[in-house]
């Protein structure tokens, strides 16, 4: 029953001092009202004549809008009147411009298509929750609504990465074609191989005169070399209950998501593999040959990945790394430099994974530690925690000189320079012939 019924049977009470009897007056009335109820109800066109299906877009990046069209097919012989609702889930983003309740006028045979725009504000995979379609009779006296028809048609949208840092990727890719495509190096060095021969010119190294070529020609020619392509990048990123930390506005895990899609891209272009891997207590995520054009497949394996509430097992990650039998790779590992989880997980098992592989450790400083350390402290309890910031920072000291003692590299920046600071340290790696 809507809201009319209840109208029309406040109105009728208005004649009962009009009727013989109140008693009278009221059940006549109702009867009355019963009747219209009954046949408006059947009127109504019922639930199971309406299909409902979807079409719209899958996927959309983190900040963008995306357009998901529910369609609704008629196939009853009476005009449809209802009210249709189209339930998403809060972090999809539905616009307030789109009403929840909307009422459409269908005709028999006929369909209508209502667009829901949405703009996610969660990184990830956003299902459409329920279709509810209110068929309301021609009186608009009554209305029919069964559970579960028409049927929701299914519908996931995936909510990429934002990838904010790929705006540094231009800088980074003209030094990668200085480094190892336009301009080569003249002498030889580890991780270089020979790339062409050509005139000797006034400094270059004597150690790099080709003697047998030069006699073949009548001029000295000298060897130049480039560094190796080809070279295998595994990153890692921990997906442990540190990963689940706020750093500024983001949580530590999409900092590193961020980060690791840069280094990617930039991995990619110059010609070297990228392995991913995503772990906590178990693995959650892994993508093999990612580099190059395999950027848009590892952007959709990390957009549902979400942190988890557990220790991370580090052990298992050095054991899968160690499992694979790469020859020697580069391994980015993504997580936080606190010492109780490095130090109880991480350190037990460096010293074999940094005899097969070069080990790089990539974490984030938080902003409001640093602002402890730096601002004077106005009461009490402002130097009990100016107190326990030093000796966090100390402790993150000590653990990277752990870690400097087996031959890894440490990248520890604030969030929005993490990704570029990586970027820089693989191209010097890059450089020095070390990967």
């Amino acid at each position: 029953m809507t809201w009319r019924a209840a109208a029309l049977l406040a109105a009728g009470a208005l004649t009962l001092p009009a009727w013989p009897s109140p008693f009278v007056g009221v059940a006549v009335m109702t009867a009355a009202l019963l009747v219209l109820l009954a046949v408006d109800h059947a009127l109504a066109v019922p639930p199971a004549a309406v299909l409902a299906e979807r079409h719209g877009d899958r996927t959309v990046r983190l900040g963008g809008t995306a357009t998901v069209t529910l369609v609704l097919h008629h196939t009853s012989g009476r005009t449809l009147r209802a009210r249709v609702r189209d339930a998403w889930p809060p972090s999809a983003g539905a616009h307030p411009d789109v009403p929840p309740n909307r009422l459409v006028r269908v005709a028999p045979g006929e369909a209508v298509a209502l667009p829901s725009r949405l703009t996610p504000i969660r990184r990830g995979d956003r299902t459409a929750a329920a279709v509810t379609v209110r068929s309301v009779g021609p009186l608009g006296l009554a209305f029919r609504q069964r559970a579960g028809r028409p049927a929701t048609p299914p519908w996931t949208l995936r909510v990429l990465p934002r990838f904010d840092s790929r705006r540094h990727l231009p800088e980074r890719l003209a030094r990668l074609r200085v480094i190892a495509g336009t301009q080569v190096t003249r002498g030889r060095g580890q991780g270089t191989e020979f790339d062409t021969l050509r005139e000797y010119v006034v400094g270059d190294d004597v150690r790099s005169i080709d003697w047998r070529a030069s006699a073949r020609r009548a001029d000295v020619m000298v060897r130049t070399w480039r560094p190796e392509r080809d070279r295998r990048v595994v990153c890692v990123l921990d997906t442990g209950r540190t990963s689940a930390v706020r750093v500024g506005d983001l949580p530590r895990l999409d900092t590193a998501i961020d980060a690791a899609l840069l280094l990617t891209a930039l991995a990619g272009r110059a010609g070297d593999r990228v392995d991913l891997l995503a772990a906590d207590a178990v693995l959650r995520a892994s993508v093999t040959g990612a580099g190059g054009a395999g950027l848009a497949r590892v952007v959709h394996e990390l957009a549902p990945l979400q942190p988890a509430l557990v220790e991370t097992d580090f052990r298992l990650i050095a054991g899968e790394l160690l499992r694979r039998r790469h020859p020697r790779s580069l391994v980015v590992l993504f997580t936080a430099l606190e010492p109780g989880p490095l130090g109880e997980g991480l350190l037990p098992v460096l010293p074999r994974l940094a005899a097969r592989h070069t080990v790089l450790v990539a974490g984030i400083q938080d902003p409001l530690l640093t602002a402890l350390t730096v601002a004077p402290p106005t009461r009490p309890e402002d130097a009990y925690a100016a107190a326990a910031a030093w000796r966090t920072v100390a402790e993150r000291d000590r653990l990277r000189a752990a870690l400097a003692r087996h031959q890894v590299t440490v990248v520890d920046a604030p969030a929005p320079a993490l990704a570029p600071a990586l970027a820089d340290t693989y191209l010097r790696l890059k450089a020095q012939g070390r990967l």
